[in-house]
């Protein structure tokens, strides 16, 4: 039998050193912005939680390019994604979908008995404004929200939500909802000089933080909308969560030591300069579509990156593989772990014909490119 000492040993052998974890979420968390929720819990209705919300309320709306409050949540991003439906659509939301993560918008207008609409492109392939445009303008009183991911994770697609807004704005009655859960610190967003009315994130991607809490903010039409609604649901009930930042607090019990990890890498983005992140991002992109390409000059094979030029997130990577039937996208993943570093099988239907490298957070480029030296090592296999 083994001993304890051993198992824990052996145990310890599947863990990965902090740099080597390229997911596209959850990514890796600085051990620093760890250490800082190791601090004594404080009281959720108190003065010292007061003091820590409204200690990062600047950064926050700095992130997110917007003079609004910024809501903290004690959830996924999945629970803010829902109240952008329960809270801003009382006749039919338009979900506009190109991969797993913009469908669920309309997975959760289903499951909560509320009216809506699928806008849908092939699995890679961006949501294009011509074709809103030409949707709404053709039944302009159908729709009250559009709902629309800017960086799909599940095909590395980014959506151009800037000329979405435009179009959705040329609709007085129609609201705008968007998913910014990999891209939020990772790229370009402003989400009022955009116009967009309802911004939601999670914290555990391009702001590399641990799971566990979500962001968003809504603008002053979004509120108007929410009041207008009866039923909004309880937990996600934006109007509470509104009431409850006038007095620094959260409508529901928070994550507090969550928070102290939210103000370190708040204040970690600060010193890095929120322009300059967006600009790693996108050279670390940039330098793995380049190597992708090289590794198909050199081995003949094609290895095609999901998402087409112009639309693709400096955040993660979908790669389809040329073999998938005789090594597909799990045994890859499985082969570099052995090597000591994580990435991410395709998502959904695309789970065995790729691969997605989720370049991402606080990684460095001689980080990545010592990833994909050892990937090339694996798929030259």
């Amino acid at each position: 039998m083994h001993s304890d000492s051993t198992m824990i040993e052996n145990k310890t052998k599947t863990r990965l050193e902090y740099g080597r974890f390229f997911l596209p979420g959850p990514t890796e968390v600085r051990p620093e912005t760890l250490a800082a929720m190791a601090q004594p819990v404080i009281g959720h209705r108190s003065e010292e939680i007061q003091a820590l919300i409204g200690s990062v309320q600047p950064e926050l709306k700095h992130l997110f390019g917007t003079k609004r409050p910024v809501y903290i949540s004690t959830s996924s991003a999945t629970g803010m994604m829902e109240a952008a439906i329960t809270n801003l659509s009382r006749k039919r939301a338009l979900c506009l979908v190109c991969g797993a993560f913009s469908g669920r918008f309309h997975a959760i207008a289903e499951a909560t008995g509320r009216q809506a609409d699928r806008l849908a492109v092939e699995w890679g392939e961006a949501n294009l404004p011509e074709d809103l445009r030409k949707l709404l303008a053709e039944d302009r009183h159908r729709y009250d929200l559009v709902t629309v991911v800017h960086s799909e994770t599940s095909t590395g697609t980014l959506n151009p939500v800037r000329e979405i807004a435009a179009v959705v704005a040329e609709f007085d009655d129609i609201l705008l909802a968007v998913d910014t859960v990999s891209s939020m610190g990772g790229a370009p967003l402003w989400m009022d000089d955009w116009g967009l009315d309802y911004v939601l994130t999670g914290a555990q991607k391009a702001l590399a933080l641990p799971p566990g809490i979500s962001l968003a903010a809504a603008s002053e039409r979004a509120l108007a909308r929410a009041g207008e609604i009866e039923h909004r649901g309880f937990y996600f009930d934006l109007l509470k969560f509104e009431k409850s930042l006038d007095r620094m607090m959260t409508p529901n019990t928070p994550a507090v030591s969550l928070m102290f990890a939210l103000r370190h890498q708040l204040a970690h983005i600060v010193d890095e300069g929120l322009e300059a992140r967006w600009r790693r991002h996108q050279q670390m992109a940039d330098h793995t579509h380049l190597w992708l390409a090289r590794l198909a000059a050199e081995t003949g094979r094609r290895f095609e990156i999901i998402a087409p030029p112009g639309y693709r997130s400096p955040t993660v990577t979908a790669v389809r593989l040329p073999d998938p039937e005789e090594m597909g996208g799990p045994e890859v993943v499985n082969r570099l772990r052995e090597r000591g570093y994580a990435i991410a099988a395709g998502y959904g239907k695309l789970k065995q014909e790729t691969i997605r490298i989720g370049h991402m957070g606080d990684h460095t480029m001689e980080q990545l490119e010592d990833l994909l030296e050892e990937l090339g090592k694996v798929l030259i296999t």
